[in-house]
């Protein structure tokens, strides 16, 4: 007997005949004797939906109200899967965040968890029953309603994972595994059997969608052994792991991607110490969260030029407050971009094989692909690029990594 801790995304779970489904699917895996912890998102559009009816009252959505809100959706869907279990003589009971207590900051719209309480959890478990808890959402020390951020549903999943020490996360969602990269934009893709913690925190940070990367870190620091699988079929989907086996073999393991990218430039600012605080310090203080920096000397001497990225939905008030800090600085102008995506290479491979920047970078060269920005790390390779290139681009690097092939075992 194993504890499980299954995560179900909105696609899973987005009409009544697909919440029956997952059901089914809970109710087998319980009548082998495991021990299940079920956590869900709202049903697909629905937050969307919920945050389409705040901004018809509010430009901007009070923060606070807006997680009171949101957190409606998934206590829908935990009320109904439940009721779906009980249907099929499998005992349940819905908890929402803050019934699990799930600790968080007060940062509303992008809390962090802080403390998990598992006792009531473990108490129906031992009682024989399914808990179905709802994901996204906690409570912070005032007793107010907190949400996680997009995806941060599998934030909780590994989180409660972690606070009752099961003995797999199971991700369940609506592709079979991790492919080499988006098999929308590159049919030839293939899916891989196993990924390393690292790769997958950087596939996730740079893009990916197919895990949150809070939940990455969570599950890597926490040591909670890590899967994704399909919610529509069978398989053994793509095992998370620590393991670095062959990685002589590639020296890629995928492409992640962003479409979501802005990028903001303040021209003619002072070359002086302290000037990036300057700039950065009020954006970070507004919560927002800065990627890629570049920083240039301008022709003229003791000017520099800043440049950095965000995402797109942080680039309206990015800009309103670059304007302020350009006025204080007495900087030349301020630019922003909206236009631009950002596409990876990820492989600890890259740590044993020369060369991959200089392959990466004359493969879009070929194709005619101007590269605007360029960052690095230890196992992966960040260009800022056209968005009007992101599909020549990923299908470029595919094909110049050797990644395409047979889908994995």
């Amino acid at each position: 007997m194993a504890l499980i801790v299954q995560k179900y995304g909105g696609t899973s779970v987005g009409a009544v005949e697909r919440i029956q489904a997952v059901a089914e699917r809970v109710k087998r895996w319980r009548e082998q004797g495991h021990q299940i912890v079920v956590v869900v998102s709202a049903m697909s559009g629905e937050t969307d939906r919920l945050i389409g009816l705040a901004k018809q009252i509010q430009e901007r959505p009070e923060p606070r109200e807006l997680d009171v809100l949101m957190s409606t959706g998934e206590q829908v869907t935990i009320a109904l899967l439940s009721m779906a279990l009980a249907a099929k003589g499998c005992p349940a009971r819905s908890y929402t965040g803050a019934q699990v207590h799930i600790l968080t900051d007060s940062a509303h719209n992008k809390a962090r968890i802080r403390d998990i309480d598992a006792a009531r959890v473990r108490a129906d478990l031992d009682a024989g029953r399914v808990v179905v808890v709802a994901g996204f959402q906690g409570v912070d020390e005032q007793g107010d309603i907190t949400t996680l951020g997009r995806g941060g549903s599998d934030t909780s999943a590994v989180a409660i994972a972690a606070a009752l020490k099961a003995d797999e996360c199971q991700i369940y969602t609506d592709v079979d595994g991790v492919y080499t990269t988006d098999p929308r934009v590159e049919p030839k893709a293939r899916k891989l059997s196993r990924i390393t913690f690292e790769e997958m925190l950087e596939m996730a940070s740079l893009g990916s969608k197919v895990l949150q990367i809070r939940s990455v870190e969570f599950a890597g620091k926490y040591k909670v052994p890590l899967r994704v699988l399909s919610s529509f079929g069978e398989g053994e989907g793509t095992l998370i792991t620590f393991e670095e086996e062959v990685v002589e073999d590639a020296k890629i393991s995928g492409i992640a991607f962003s479409r979501d990218e802005a990028k903001l430039t303040v021209l003619g600012v002072p070359d002086q110490p302290g000037v990036a605080y300057q700039i950065l310090g009020p954006i970070a203080d507004a919560n927002i969260e800065v990627d890629m920096i570049i920083q240039n000397i301008a022709a003229q001497e003791a000017l520099t030029d800043f440049t950095f990225t965000v995402h797109r939905n942080d680039y309206a008030r990015a800009l309103e407050i670059l304007q302020g800090i350009a006025q204080t600085l007495g900087a030349r102008q301020v630019l922003g971009d909206t236009q631009i995506v950002k596409v990876s290479l990820v492989g600890v491979g890259m740590r044993s094989h020369a060369g991959i920047a200089s392959q990466m970078f004359a493969s879009l060269a070929k194709e005619g692909i101007n590269i605007r920005m360029i960052s690095t790390s230890e196992i992966k390779i960040s260009v800022v690029i056209d968005e009007k290139y992101l599909e020549l681009g990923v299908r470029t690097l595919h094909e110049a990594f050797g990644l395409a092939g047979d889908p994995a075992p």
